[in-house]
């Protein structure tokens, strides 16, 4: 495989074409390489248009989608941004070259310990990797500029909320499968916010956020 024409195709034929324009996104995703953050196994699917998987049910976001986060997020140098899901810790990267500070938390220790190794590989360092239930426990210290859900979660947890200063943006992939809705949460004071749908797709499930389990007979 042709690694930077490939590269190139991801770019400029699924990410651009999904109405991602903004050139400092575009730049970090031609910048970052992608194929590092994939599993050996999987490399040959690094720049492929879909959900490739990192081991412990997880998978990687499709790159078009990834492109969408990080577009609408708008994220400034001087930002701090928490992530909720690092998996391979490809879009913690890109987050890291867009903002001035990214802290992530990962549910599983082993995902967790190999994005540790590929961002410190890839020179990232002004990442914090944290291991922990951004779902149900996980408390940080401060508050951001920026939150990125990266998985889906059938509700959004009121706890995610209060992790976004005033003026922050809040990023999430919310609703039922096959037919989820990306969000774009803004909080305008310590009280009120605004919201805008984005784009609708179907991602999977971030741990302890699937729908309530529905019995028949």
């Amino acid at each position: 495989m042709n690694t930077e024409l490939a590269r190139q195709n991801m770019v400029e034929n699924q990410v651009r074409t999904w109405e991602v324009l903004d050139p400092r996104v575009l730049d970090a995703l031609r910048d970052v390489k992608r194929e590092a953050f994939v599993p050996a196994r999987h490399r040959e699917l690094a720049f492929a248009d879909m959900a490739v998987p990192i081991g412990h049910g997880e998978t990687m976001l499709k790159p078009v989608v990834e492109g969408r986060i990080l577009q609408a997020l708008a994220l400034e140098a001087n930002e701090n941004v928490l992530e909720i899901g690092t998996g391979s810790g490809f879009l913690t990267a890109c987050l890291a070259r867009l903002a001035g500070a990214v802290t992530s938390v990962e549910l599983h220790a082993e995902l967790a310990e190999t994005a540790r190794t590929q961002l410190a590989a890839a020179q990232v360092r002004n990442v914090r990797l944290e291991i922990g239930d951004g779902v149900r426990d996980f408390s940080p210290r401060d508050r951001f500029d920026a939150v990125v859900v990266g998985g889906a979660v059938h509700a959004l947890p009121e706890r995610f909320r209060a992790w976004v200063k005033p003026g922050g943006r809040l990023f999430a992939i919310v609703g039922d499968s096959p037919a989820m809705q990306a969000m774009l949460y803004t909080k305008v004071d310590d009280t009120h916010w605004t919201s805008q749908s984005l784009f609708e797709t179907d991602v999977a499930y971030l741990k302890n956020a699937e729908p309530p389990r529905r019995f028949t007979l």
